[in-house]
């Protein structure tokens, strides 16, 4: 970080934070006789409609030449080509054409439509048609299909939703994956190259609407299943979670309580590429855009190096009014900005809010972004986060108030009761609303261990106190229950917490890690490697020596030895690190493609690593600090 940036974000000398008309931090505390502890806000929830389609209605009739979504479009050489439009009066007619083309083929609450493909403007139209139709829409991870080489979880999903259509963007992109089902009697409809056999999305929308569409949709009520959304699998196969409508109005009233209000004129502009098939993307961006008639355009961007490029590109096209994404996205952005005043300029134009999600923004990063919101702007930017689960809608708890601490996940959300269960020095986090699933497709097997006898849902996640002496402090994120362990002197080691705060300390080196140590007499880490970090350290190393370059084992030695001079105790201190040339395997379920790691599955599956990262004496593929 510059001199300038460090006086500017020094001490008094700090501007305001954008001043928003977002309420004030309220919570509401009982502890109870057995040791947990009931939070709630006091805040009344806002009203919200039957069924999401209603938000539709309302854009399409109110504002009917606005542009709803936007997406590129593909030039002959696939490069990315100029922006093709959707506005809400289109998007709704093509909605009743698909749900008049779907009502008379006999799909209904019994007949899922299945979506394989990546967010796009027909996507949308078929989310939403579906659900005119209460056909139930089950988006599902593209890297089921494009990334995995034995299919097995999209034969599981596949076996257990039997739907009726499968939805694809382009058919030889899919064939692959459409050839490892039995697809026999399935309608399939692909926008661009259609298979043999199957049908053109353009048929779906040149359907001549009827008096049925009206009659399907008036009969939806908010316990109408709206879509299915599949768990990330990170714990096993990924579980279909029930979606109603009242889940989604619901974390819709929640969102609105908390948002800064736009006038009808100029309403929210957003480009985001979070898919539609996770809670956040789906049910809190997209349907959020949906409730204000904002417009969304659909970034076919990456936070990963080469496909942020079109990110920058898009930006310098969209000057939105709300930012969100992943913390390295975050990194790479500020990276441009810093070096880009006129982007900076046109990025920071019409902000008023940023957030981030998925993992912890490091605490420096925050502060280089907020320095170049005061040289852009002048004044400070709320950077806030949340917290949520695919059986919990997208949001539970919210930061939703100005604070220079990351890594917080705020305090309960209107309508939104948590229940603290202390054990090992934090929270096991349980959850009750009205944003809670009503339980899990075809498997009520697994609905009896999701919650407890008192009806609360069972997160896994664990919590601690911002400041114990003060609530209105909010909650900080723990990590899962189920991944912390013991050492051999039968100290506890938080791994979610310190996972996220040595990945801070390693920065720019790591991008992921394991946290090993479970009967062990310290702690250590595996660590995935930033190509990137290492590359700006030893840009001339060859590849095939750069994870242990002299350059890179000394950055990384003097960073554990910074981190340990602070850390305290032995369940925080970091003795050996290893970096790891494979990466994580989604077949294997270390990774999902929300990139969370599954810490037990990796380590079981990477002991030989965890062996050699123990040895005595060491290898020389081992930093010691």
């Amino acid at each position: 970080m510059t001199d300038a940036i460090e006086q500017a974000l020094a001490g008094d000398k700090l501007p305001p934070f954008l001043e928003l008309d977002r309420p004030t931090p309220a919570v509401t505390v009982e502890p109870r006789d057995d040791g947990s502890i009931i939070l709630s806000c006091p805040r009344a929830l806002e009203a919200f409609p039957d069924s999401l389609l209603e938000y539709l209605d309302a854009a399409a009739q109110d504002f009917p030449k606005r542009t709803f979504l936007a997406q590129r479009a593909a030039d002959q050489d696939g490069d990315v080509g100029d922006w093709i439009l959707l506005s809400y009066a289109r998007c709704r007619t093509e909605v009743n054409a698909i749900a008049q083309w779907l009502i008379t083929r006999g799909y209904g609450p019994d007949k899922p439509v299945m979506v394989l493909s990546e967010n796009s403007l027909s996507q949308a139209s078929l989310l939403l048609g579906g659900m005119a139709a209460m056909a139930p829409v089950v988006p599902v991870s593209p890297a089921y299909s494009l990334l995995s080489k034995d299919f097995d979880k999209l034969k599981y999903i596949f076996d257990l939703i039997k739907p009726g259509l499968i939805f694809v963007e382009n058919g030889p992109k899919f064939a692959a994956a459409l050839a490892a089902l039995e697809t026999s009697g399935i309608d399939i409809v692909a926008v661009t190259d259609v298979p043999d056999g199957g049908i053109s999305f353009d048929e779906l929308i040149s359907t001549t609407p009827t008096a049925e569409v009206a009659e399907r949709q008036n009969q939806i009520t908010p316990e109408t299943v709206a879509k299915i959304l599949f768990t990330s699998g990170s714990t096993g196969m990924p579980k279909g979670v029930i979606n109603n409508h009242r889940m989604l109005c619901v974390v819709q009233a929640m969102i609105s309580d908390i948002s800064h209000a736009r006038p009808p004129e100029d309403p929210p502009v957003v480009l985001d590429w979070l898919p539609w098939h996770h809670t956040f993307g789906g049910n809190a961006t997209f349907n959020a855009v949906l409730r204000n008639a904002g417009t969304l355009y659909i970034d076919g961007g990456r936070p990963v190096p080469g496909l942020f490029d079109l990110t920058i590109r898009n930006l310098r096209d969209i000057s939105p009014t709300y930012f969100s994404c992943v913390p390295g996205a975050y990194t790479m952005l500020a990276g441009v900005l810093e070096k880009d005043d006129e982007l900076s300029a046109k990025f920071f134009s019409r902000l008023q809010g940023m957030s981030y999600g998925g993992a912890a923004l490091p605490q420096a990063l925050y502060e280089r972004m907020q320095a170049l919101a005061i040289r852009t702007m002048g004044h400070r930017l709320h950077l806030s986060t949340g917290y949520g689960a695919t059986e919990t809608g997208a949001l539970n708890t919210s930061v939703y108030w100005g604070t220079v601490r990351m890594g917080l996940i705020g305090l309960p959300l209107p309508g939104v009761t948590l229940k603290l269960i202390p054990t090992a020095g934090k929270f096991e986090v349980r959850i009750k609303g009205q944003q809670i699933m009503p339980g899990y497709y075809n498997r009520p097997d697994l609905d009896a261990e999701a919650f407890d006898e008192e009806g609360w849902f069972k997160s896994g996640d664990a919590a601690v106190w911002a400041d114990p002496d003060d609530p209105h402090q909010g909650l900080a994120f723990a990590g899962r229950v189920a991944e912390d362990f013991k050492l051999t002197s039968g100290t506890w080691v938080q791994t979610g917490s310190l996972r996220v705060q040595v990945l801070a300390a390693l920065s720019p080196l790591a991008e992921d890690a394991l946290v090993t140590g479970h009967d062990r007499d310290f702690v250590g880490l595996l660590v995935w490697p930033s190509l990137a970090g290492l590359k700006s350290l030893a840009p001339d190393a060859p590849d095939d020596a750069l994870l242990y370059d002299p350059r890179i084992v000394a950055a990384a030695r003097g960073m554990l030895d910074a981190w340990n001079a602070k850390a305290g105790g032995s369940s925080a201190r970091i003795k050996r690190l290893m970096f790891m040339a494979e990466p994580p395997s989604i077949d294997a379920g270390e990774i999902t493609d929300k990139r969370y790691i599954n810490q037990r599955t990796s380590l079981d599956r990477r002991a030989d690593l965890v062996e050699r990262l123990y040895a005595d004496p060491p290898g020389d593929d081992v930093i010691l600090a």
